[in-house]
């Protein structure tokens, strides 16, 4: 393998770079975590910021129905009934996902110049300001702008999650706590439509304002976390600061000397960073995303987690239409989709109450990002992410097909469930499992910069449906229905296709290994058995 300059990397000796990840490769699971257990815990609390990001972006579409919202907001109907226009909420969903991808950018470049535990601090700050904006709103105007303020230091958090999570653990824990954050964007819209549910029957202006006033609850929770975190030591590495580098590694590791010695993963540390600088010529910019081999693994980050929207595109966020054109009243609709129905009436006995409750769209999302944390034990990336592409296909093609009968109440149920169950599959392997994979195969010098390229792109691609999907549903313009499953289930295929031939194995990789195997344009399907000879 050669560098940039044409000089040759004896990968086989190790006589230039270190590559291994040492004892720690040889311990088991348990033993990882019981070495590296605050690191795991550090890693979560930090990455429960993810559930604001989530809450904000859930909040103004429920909110859509809020009957106060609506009176406030909205324009009165000839029935005497009031709606917001199509046309603000538009512009509204599409505001949210712009802030959330201009923040993303943002934090891509900021996270290299200050501490990423500063930087999120700040955000939690802003958000606390910004949220007095809608919260007193006294014109759509208002909300609009207020949402997008919010929104920016929310893709911040998008992006310094994962990387802080893929930076303070080691690699066996890694998967882990990448997909946790996936695990908090669900719990984040479970808790946005729990607030909202409990303001229904509230009349005037504190319907809507209360599940505002919500988000004042977590920025302190969040700050007094983040002041107290210790730092990655590979941002502080990168930065030059090995002194407080080693000191982070001795907070995040409770490991004896002779079992992990701190030294030796310091050594790691700076040699895979020395190799990115000096053989692979990466200064950290975005730029460097496009460039040589780095313009792999961008694409497989970037299309990878972006490509999530696609094999549900249009669909993914409509189940409660279908459970409405399935006969159910439009207020138990949501419930279903939120997640606050009764297992009763899923199996159509139509009984509902507040105490028997059970999970819908986004609790089988939960229970399925739970699973998906089983099958990472077992299973390596590729295996899952192909394997659930493929389970989710003859779901979106049989909803699709069943629109091409003659209409009926049965059928409308039917694809309410096998929409259910695709969210199943889907929130057991391409929801989670981009966030291990893009924080896994980028370079460690432009892992901030890929993750916020490849969330970026989801939500760019998240204002693409939410632009195209009310156009083609609405019975006033496409009226498909669901024959509209034929286009995500036709992206399912682009996605499966491209998910064989592009999509590597990372699983237990250490951030030198992948290095080497990229700059040594190892073919997709061999980085197992290359990475074998690497170790």
């Amino acid at each position: 393998m050669t560098d940039s300059k044409g000089d040759i990397i004896d990968i086989e000796s190790r006589d230039t770079y270190e590559i291994r990840d040492g004892t720690i490769s040889q311990l088991s699971l348990w033993e990882t975590f019981k070495y590296h257990w605050k690191a795991v815990l550090w890693s979560i609390a930090i990455s429960n910021a993810t559930i604001m990001e989530s809450y904000d972006l859930i909040l103004t579409s429920l909110l859509y129905a809020q009957p106060g919202f609506k009176r406030q907001f909205g324009e009165q109907l000839a029935d005497g009934s009031w709606s917001l226009s199509l046309k603000w909420q538009l512009a509204i969903s599409v505001i949210a996902s712009a802030g959330l991808a201009m923040g993303l950018l943002i934090s891509g470049w900021i996270c290299d110049k200050w501490r990423p535990r500063y930087m999120m601090i700040i955000c939690h700050v802003l958000i606390a300001c910004f949220i007095f904006l809608p919260f007193y709103a006294t014109t759509i105007e208002m909300v609009f702008g207020g949402i997008f303020l919010i929104s920016i230091p929310c893709g911040v958090f998008a992006s310094a999650t994962p990387n802080y999570a893929a930076e303070i653990c080691p690699v066996k824990l890694r998967s882990y706590v990448t997909t946790y954050i996936n695990l908090c964007w669900v719990a984040g819209h479970l808790i946005c439509a729990g607030v909202v549910a409990g303001t229904l029957d509230i009349d005037g202006m504190w319907s809507y304002r209360i599940p505002f006033a919500v988000q004042w609850a977590w920025p302190l929770f969040m700050i007094i976390i983040c002041w107290c975190a210790p730092e990655s030591p590979w941002w502080l590495t990168r930065n030059g600061q090995e002194n407080e580098a080693r000191k982070s590694l001795d907070r995040v590791c409770s490991a004896p000397e002779d079992v992990i010695d701190p030294d030796h993963t310091m050594s790691v540390i700076q040699d895979t960073l020395r190799l990115e600088k000096e053989a692979m010529r990466i200064q950290g910019g975005y730029l460097d995303c496009f460039r040589g081999t780095n313009l792999r693994r961008t694409e497989i980050a970037v299309i990878s987690w972006g490509g999530q929207v696609l094999p549900g595109f249009v669909l993914q966020n409509y189940c409660t239409y279908f459970f409405t054109l399935a006969g159910l009243p439009s207020n138990k609709s949501f419930y279903m989709s939120c997640g606050m129905f009764d297992i009763l009436y899923y199996v159509r006995l139509f009984i509902l109450t507040p105490a028997q409750q059970f999970t819908g769209t986004y609790g089988v999302a939960f229970i399925g990002t739970i699973f998906s944390m089983i099958l990472l034990a077992r299973f390596g990336r590729r295996q899952m992410y192909i394997t659930g592409l493929l389970a989710m296909l003859p779901l979106m093609w049989t909803i699709g097909f069943l629109d091409l009968r003659t209409d009926s109440n049965t059928r409308r149920w039917a694809q309410a469930g096998l929409l259910l169950t695709w969210f199943f599959l889907y929130s057991s392997s391409i929801g989670p499992i981009p966030y291990a994979i893009g924080s896994e195969v980028s370079a460690a010098r432009l892992r901030s910069k890929t993750i916020s390229l490849a969330r970026a792109m989801y939500y760019v691609l998240s204002i693409l449906n939410s632009v195209i999907a009310p156009y083609m549903l609405n019975p006033a313009n496409g009226n498909l229905g669901g024959k509209a499953a034929f286009l995500p289930a036709s992206l399912n295929i682009f996605m499966a296709i491209w998910a064989w031939f592009r999509l590597p194995e990372t699983k237990d990789l250490g951030p030198g290994i992948l290095d080497l195997l990229f700059e040594a344009r190892t073919p997709t399907r061999l980085f197992v058995e290359e990475s074998k000879k690497l170790m």
